[in-house]
């Protein structure tokens, strides 16, 4: 993250009406298979803005904090921040680059499930109060390290308590919630509110119902203590459609006015992440290396087809050691798309895609079906925005990939009709307008 510091600095393309992300993609793979094929992201801030636009539409009554370690790029903080989001900080370094853009205290959560003392003592120092705890070692390190703490409990909801062997789980129990408040009264350190996360991979939206339950249940009975309570956070999990959005708000909006109604007094945030910043960020990736290999050996986990036809295994210039890092943990959220032309008609052959390292693990798609490709061709992956702008490893020298970004003419005039100017918010954005004109004489896309 700390490489992000050095880009605090950037510009982004204003695109004219009839330019668009196709183009920008052309223009950048073109370029940089002119300078050396570096993997590269696009990054088009409108759409951000459209994300939130649909959060304010649907959601209104829940204040998003954006999950920082999500994607920590200074241009979506600004951004995020300009639109007047709050921001959930894991550690030291996402509350330092939240604060420099400016963003008061009492709009950061430390949500941090392991805190370190020396990042808790932090917190205390620069004002950030709002902090969540799911069980007594962590009060114990609160109360000793952060006088002003305000305390969100953590309660586990039945999608991460019945979750799989091995996951990790955080959230206590509403049984041990008593305990914990207790243990609160006796160390005088103040409760106000409860948090749950419902993860984006449930599929089941009842879930929410027992959260909700279980959370006015806490509410309750933290009132018997003397607590005040004002603040329910009911966490990320969403996936950035607008289907989801409104199917959760379909469950949650009742609930919400039975059990914390409007002029109640209690302030209802989330932490939306890959929500806002996974259809934003665009990933294309060069072919360095490729190997014929026997249909029928191709790879244990996929079905033998039995025919004669050559399979391709293809090792790119990016991988799980860099902005594929999420491939280790989760399945990939996006389809390889080939970037040049080729005919409708053209053979397609079972394939493999890798990442540079030659490790096992660094397998980014088991099996495809692509036309034959050349090393040196191109592969573009949407979606690409969500825990994937890390710092890389440093195994094999990797370079982090460049990241450009733009936002059509259109987008920019609705976040100056929602009162938002460079001038005022974003001291570090530099817009530039577009020079991509691709005229067909100069359309590299099919050659390339």
């Amino acid at each position: 993250m700390k490489g992000f510091l050095d880009d605090a600095n950037y510009s982004v393309g204003l695109l004219d009406e009839g330019t668009n992300l196709g183009n920008v993609i052309d223009n950048y793979v073109y370029e940089h298979t002119l300078t050396g094929k570096n993997a590269f992201f696009v990054g088009d801030l409108g759409k951000i803005v459209k994300k939130h636009s649909q959060w304010q539409n649907i959601v209104a009554q829940i204040k998003p904090f954006y999950t920082v370690k999500c994607n920590s790029a200074p241009a979506v903080l600004e951004i995020l921040a300009a639109l007047g989001t709050g921001f959930a900080c894991s550690s030291k370094t996402e509350m330092a680059l939240v604060q420099e853009l400016g963003v008061s205290p009492e709009n950061i959560i430390y949500i941090s499930p392991c805190k370190q003392v020396s990042q808790i003592k932090y917190a205390a120092k620069i004002g950030v109060n709002i902090m969540t705890c799911d069980n007594e070692v962590e009060l114990k390190k609160i109360a000793r390290n952060h006088p002003n703490a305000k305390v969100l409990l953590h309660i586990a909801t039945e999608d991460n308590i019945g979750s799989e062997e091995g996951n990790m789980k955080f959230g206590t129990t509403l049984k041990n919630c008593r305990h914990l408040l207790e243990c609160a009264k006796e160390l005088d350190v103040q409760i106000i509110g409860v948090k749950f996360h419902v993860s984006s991979a449930c599929k089941e939206s009842q879930v929410y119902v027992h959260a909700l339950s279980d959370a006015r249940c806490v509410f309750d009975m933290a009132g018997e203590f003397g607590f005040t309570m004002n603040m329910l956070d009911i966490g990320g999990g969403f996936t950035g459609t607008e289907f989801q959005l409104e199917e959760v708000n379909h469950v949650i909006s009742p609930l919400l006015d039975v059990y914390f109604p409007e002029g109640s007094g209690i302030k209802i945030i989330s932490e939306p992440g890959s929500y806002y910043v996974s259809s934003a960020f665009t990933l294309a990736v060069n072919i360095i290396a490729k190997k014929v290999v026997d249909n029928d050996k191709f790879s244990s986990g996929v079905e033998k087809t039995g025919s004669d036809e050559p399979a391709f295994m293809y090792y790119m210039n990016d991988g799980v050691y860099g902005s594929f890092a999420s491939k280790l943990s989760e399945d990939l959220n996006t389809i390889p798309e080939v970037h040049k032309k080729y005919k409708e008609d053209e053979p397609l052959f079972t394939s493999s895609l890798w990442g540079p390292s030659c490790d096992e693990l660094d397998q980014i798609v088991e099996s495809c079906l692509l036309p034959e490709l050349n090393v040196g061709d191109w592969l573009i992956f949407d979606n690409m925005g969500a825990d994937s702008l890390h710092e890389p490893s440093a195994f094999n020298d990797f370079q982090r990939p460049a990241i450009y970004y733009m936002m059509s003419f259109s987008d920019w005039y609705e976040m100056q009709d929602a009162g938002i100017t460079s001038d005022t918010m974003m001291k570090n954005f530099f817009f530039v307008p577009s020079c991509i004109q691709l005229s067909q004489e100069d359309s590299f896309s099919s050659e390339a």
